[in-house]
């Protein structure tokens, strides 16, 4: 009985073996692919490699893998690709599986070597060529290498201690050496952006870390550091963007999330105040920058931002005494800011100060030649000098230069009812009184009619006969070329004073 059991048994495994056999048969013809289509998909991958065409030749060194994965060569010809298209991480496991298949594939171990050595892996690009000279010892491409890697080992070296002992400029030229050599090395990079940060110069710092972040598979620590560094130059939606990378590696990484809400928080603010200045809300873009003071205090670039945009807006609400002061403290912080002068430069007009608004815009000018509105509001502030050193319709009728309309009426009615004429008796009060009463009548004319307004805002008198076409009339600077004061005329001073 015994014995019929393993002949029974025997017989059940022999039936699966054939199972898995026709199964294995069945889904090489599904699955799989034959020796013909899969040198077809590497012909493919040639051609398309050879025009240039790197996706749709990768594509097709898939299908060449996927389909013989014994096949070194498939794997060194994806490789290739891989490296075409600049993705030396992507390529280096192809190429070690290459060299698995077929330990022998010198070309596989050169190629290998040299990705190593550009991530500055010396050691085991040292191995590759070694093994390479082993079995072809005069190959004077890898003899080179060779070379190179035991330079890069030297130069590491000398950049260590150069920065220990804080010779930070002779490291970093020590690491320019070492950065052509291996280009793909992390450390070094991080090395020579710490260098850069200890001599002040954090742009160059992000130029080496931006990369260095990314050549590894977790830099979190270079994410970090780069997000600080943006953070602090004001540059909040970088900052933003390269504390989310770290962030991805790790949501619960503590730094990182700290760090990730202080710059969300901010950027949010100055967001929301430069759109509420597109919308000309300036009262409220100024709590907002109000707002972007207290939450970042330490950091000098937002507390002179918010000054800046804060000055902006209180020109544009025509504030001028809080404007000036405001841009004054803005200027004291970075005083070749063209806009904080040229706003502190509006804040004068509006105070009537042309001089210093001409001195203001004349300093924007030495810093940027080419900038047009600089240009033109330094035109205007010279001509509302020219004009003010003549006559100034707003000093005439003592109001500022923001009055409105009822304002100026109630200081035209007061002056006129002081200089009118009648109002003296001997002949020489009358001429002064006359002239006076000229200038009074005239800056009510321009200043209660809003075209003839704006010409002399923009720095153009509208009652000057050489502004006037035709040249000048007969009637001096009496408004519409009447003066009621000429000798001969029946006018008699009746006046309502509206």
């Amino acid at each position: 009985m015994e014995s019929g059991r393993r002949r029974s048994l025997s017989s059940l495994l022999s039936s699966l073996s054939l199972l898995c056999v026709v199964l294995d048969l069945q889904l090489d013809g599904v699955l799989g692919a034959t020796h013909v289509e899969i040198e077809q998909h590497l012909e493919m991958g040639r051609k398309l490699l050879a025009a240039g065409q790197l996706a749709e030749a990768l594509s097709h060194y898939h299908s060449a893998v996927e389909g013989d994965s014994k096949n070194y060569l498939t794997y060194y010809k994806r490789a290739a690709v891989f490296l075409a298209m600049g993705k030396s991480k992507s390529a280096l496991p192809d190429l070690t599986r290459a060299i698995e298949l077929k330990p022998d594939f010198l070309a596989a171990r050169i190629q290998r070597g040299n990705i190593l050595l550009k991530q500055g892996n010396i050691q085991e690009a040292r191995e590759d060529f070694q093994a390479v000279l082993q079995r072809s010892p005069d190959m004077e491409e890898v003899l080179n290498q060779l070379q190179r890697a035991e330079e890069l080992e030297e130069l590491q070296e000398e950049a260590h201690q150069a920065s220990h002992r804080g010779d930070y400029v002779a490291a970093i030229q020590v690491l320019d050496r070492a950065i052509e050599i291996s280009p793909w090395d992390p450390e070094s990079r991080e090395l020579r952006a710490e260098c850069y940060i200890r001599l002040g110069e954090p742009r160059k710092a992000i130029l080496d870390l931006t990369p260095a972040a990314r050549l590894l598979n977790d830099n979190r620590a270079a994410f970090l550091k780069l997000s600080r560094l943006l953070y602090d130059l004001g540059e909040h939606h970088g900052s933003l963007s390269e504390i989310r990378e770290c962030l991805k590696l790790d949501q619960d990484d503590k730094e990182c999330f700290a760090h990730y809400k202080q710059v969300k928080k901010l950027s949010k603010q100055l967001d929301s105040a430069e759109e509420l200045i597109s919308e000309q809300q300036y009262q409220e873009a100024i709590e907002k920058y109000d707002s972007v003071m207290r939450t970042e205090p330490n950091i000098p670039f937002y507390t002179t931002k918010a000054k800046e945009r804060i000055c902006f807006c209180l020109v544009k609400i025509k504030q001028a005494e809080e404007a000036l002061d405001m841009c004054s403290e803005a200027h004291q912080r970075e005083p070749q800011n063209i806009h904080i002068l040229r706003d502190r430069a509006e804040a004068y007009i509006l105070l009537q100060d042309y001089e210093k608004a001409v001195e203001d815009y004349q300093e924007a000018r030495e810093f940027d030649q080419e900038n047009q509105e600089i240009r033109e509001g330094l035109e205007r502030a010279q001509k509302l000098l020219k004009i003010s050193r003549k006559r100034d319709y707003y000093k005439i009728l003592g109001v500022s230069r923001t009055a409105n309309k009822q304002e100026i009426i109630k200081a035209y009615r007061k002056l006129a009812q002081q200089w009118h004429p009648d109002n003296f008796q001997s002949e020489a009060e009358k001429k002064e009184a006359e002239k006076k009463f000229i200038d009074i009548a005239s800056a009510k004319e321009v200043l209660t009619d809003p075209e003839m307004r704006q010409k002399f805002d923009s720095g153009e008198d509208p009652l000057d006969p050489e502004n006037q076409q035709g040249g000048g009339g007969g009637g001096g600077n009496w408004p519409f070329g009447f003066n009621p004061f000429e000798s001969g005329s029946n006018f008699h001073f009746k006046f309502n004073f509206n």
